[in-house]
């Protein structure tokens, strides 16, 4: 039965009444309901103790009615926020959980920890690493940089911005933004490189990176010196980050090159947890 505003009864048995602070702060509910408090103090157990358990185990810890505890966990499994393994009839904290708390983070936040993902990659390849951000419809922006330990290396500030087709990274969305062959064409036509190349040849290289996952830029953009550039996908499945190492060139022969797009391909598999 619906009960009108004004009407006055007793507390119903899934409110909690606690004391109201004087200065009626919304820390202390007058009223605060015991299912949504279970929820979350079972969300915390298995957060803190990082263990799968059972619901039986959990409504013991909780001292919470079984069938009750069962069905907030399957409701929260329903959600996402937590799994549920069939086999060992356990439950653990679910990917929706993280995917909330990395939706609450700033960009700075994402991109810091991001950070030593990317500077391994400069580490162990001994490659200027980089993260480019796409901004606006034609333009791609550089939004962090991770230098390799040794005195030889390519600097390149953050804030750079480059067209969107320029360089590895334009291969990339050359070959997954969506664009036709004349409209890559006709964009091409603006671009000013460093050592020359054909539409054919540039179109031709786009197709490659599609099929293998990652592009590579061999002293077009720049003279002497050579990328590797992989996408992060969204949830859309659009590119959104581009991971791209810069090196000079002949700094690795084909078989190094081919180690350093596979791992590149490992990370932006990473960098989408965090990033997207």
């Amino acid at each position: 039965m619906t009960q009108r505003a004004g009407e006055a009864s007793q507390a119903p048995d899934n409110v909690a009444s606690e004391p109201t602070a004087s200065d009626g702060s919304p820390g202390e509910l007058k009223n605060a309901v015991k299912p949504v408090l279970n929820a979350i103090r079972i969300l915390r157990y298995l957060s803190e103790t990082g263990k799968p358990a059972r619901a039986i185990q959990i409504a013991r810890v909780m001292a919470i009615n079984t069938s009750t505890c069962f069905n907030i966990l399957r409701t929260l499994v329903s959600e996402n926020v937590v799994a549920f393994d069939p086999l060992s009839k356990t439950y653990t904290i679910g990917f929706g959980m993280a995917k909330l708390a990395e939706r609450s983070l700033t960009e700075s936040q994402r991109l810091g920890a991001a950070k030593p993902l990317i500077h391994d990659l400069a580490e162990r390849f001994g490659v200027t690493a980089t993260l480019w951000r796409r901004t606006g419809a034609d333009r791609i922006v550089l939004v962090s940089v991770e230098y390799s330990p040794g005195g030889m290396r390519v600097h390149m500030p953050t804030g750079t911005k480059l067209p969107l087709l320029m360089g590895s990274t334009g291969r990339l969305f050359a070959a997954h933004a969506g664009l036709t062959e004349s409209q890559a064409r006709a964009e091409f036509k603006s671009l000013r490189w460093a050592r020359p190349i054909t539409f054919d040849d540039y179109w031709a290289q786009a197709q490659e990176a599609r099929k293998r996952g990652w592009s590579i830029d061999d002293g077009y953009f720049a003279q002497g010196i050579m990328s590797v550039a992989a996408p992060v996908f969204d949830s859309s499945g659009e590119i959104i980050f581009t991971l791209v190492s810069v090196m000079f060139r002949a700094q690795y022969d084909d078989e190094g090159i081919a180690k350093l797009g596979a791992k590149m391909l490992e990370l932006t598999d990473k960098l989408q947890e965090i990033l997207c």
